[in-house]
């Protein structure tokens, strides 16, 4: 499952739904998936969201 290339808003939800369903961190996540995290929050925050470790989503800056 490629997030970068799929539709932000599809993504955005995937994401959070992963985070909040399956993982207790990002870091969790991208190194399950094999997602760059670096690739992967960059993407995210040029189309307005943020990552907040807090409560482990993305969040719309």
């Amino acid at each position: 499952m490629n997030f970068l290339t799929m539709d932000i808003n599809i993504a955005y939800s995937m994401v959070n739904m992963k985070l909040r369903d399956f993982y207790s961190s990002l870091d969790d996540l991208c190194e399950d998936m094999d997602i760059s995290k670096g690739e992967l929050t960059e993407h995210f925050e040029n189309n307005g969201y943020i990552y907040n470790e807090n409560t482990n989503q993305f969040i719309v800056k």
